[in-house]
């Protein structure tokens, strides 16, 4: 596999230290903090080890700013094994510390009513450059003291519908979409149904906050702007394949009390396989000093 979707893929297989407690190791990929999405994947794969169906739905809760230089530890409670429903809580551990508690459901597939929404008619991905083009397009733009991390390549693929340059961000409609995939195919030997959900877990967390910034003109990057993920939801309704792409297209429609509630839904193959719900405080430090 590419170097980046080996060092996902490790990033996402968790260490069994006993039984229903594992242990997953960090990575600095957003700055100080833990990147939330891979708390909610490693979670997820926590609770996946601890029984053979596929997850149908995440809960979860972000309590504290994870450390990029620890270890977190996993802990599982096994709530409930009934014949059509598996439910698990998950707690983070860090320095003592819980920081981040979710609950799954998992149940297998079985056959039932059928509907959908329309799929957003939007260019396919070929047709769009990717991420990593979008940011030469804009290096002029970017500080020095935040290039090299600007600039280095995320663990997956991502090709926007709609890019911004968050720089020079302008006031537009709550709406972002990208298509995204790993950069190479999952290798036979762990190539299991829980790690393709584990990995999107782990990139439904990319953007989607942000989408609720575009009526103000703001991006993640603006000054004074304090953003963090405060709980976030997850719907997986068909199977789907991680290392190919899907279209993750988003909205938001409020923002209030410094917080924003963003939507998400993700599409393959005309096929809508998961929805995502997040709610993040938004905060202008210098409104709160005054």
């Amino acid at each position: 596999m590419n170097a980046l979707t080996q060092e996902l893929v490790d990033l996402l297989s968790l260490e069994k230290l006993e039984e229903n407690i594992f242990r997953g190791q960090s990575r600095n990929l957003v700055g100080k903090r833990v990147f939330g999405g891979q708390v909610l994947g490693q979670a997820l794969r926590a609770a996946s080890y601890t029984t053979d169906r596929p997850a149908h739905s995440l809960h979860a809760y972000f309590l504290f700013g994870g450390d990029v230089n620890a270890p977190i530890i996993y802990e599982v409670d096994r709530i409930r094994d009934g014949r059509s429903f598996i439910s698990r809580q998950v707690r983070a551990i860090q320095h003592g510390k819980t920081i981040f508690m979710c609950m799954v459901s998992f149940a297998e597939q079985e056959e039932g009513l059928n509907y959908q929404t329309a799929e957003p008619d939007y260019p396919a991905p070929e047709n769009l450059k990717n991420e990593a083009e979008l940011k030469q397009q804009m290096v002029e733009f970017v500080p020095e003291n935040v290039r090299a991390s600007f600039m280095r390549d995320r663990h997956v693929e991502l090709r926007p519908v709609m890019p911004i340059n968050p720089f020079a961000p302008q006031p537009e409609a709550p709406n972002y979409a990208h298509y995204i995939r790993t950069h190479d195919k999952i290798a036979a030997e762990v190539d299991e149904i829980s790690l393709h959900q584990a990995i999107a877990a782990f990139y439904s967390d990319f953007t989607l906050m942000t989408t609720a910034l575009r009526p103000h003109g703001l991006s993640y990057l603006s000054p004074s702007l304090q953003c963090a993920s405060i709980d976030h939801a997850m719907y997986f309704h068909k199977p789907f394949r991680a290392d190919e792409f899907m279209l993750y297209d988003m909205d938001a429609t409020i923002s209030a009390s410094s917080r924003g509630l963003n939507f998400g839904r993700m599409w393959q193959n005309g096929q809508l396989v998961c929805s995502t719900t997040q709610e993040g405080l938004i905060r202008l430090r210098e409104i709160e000093s005054q």
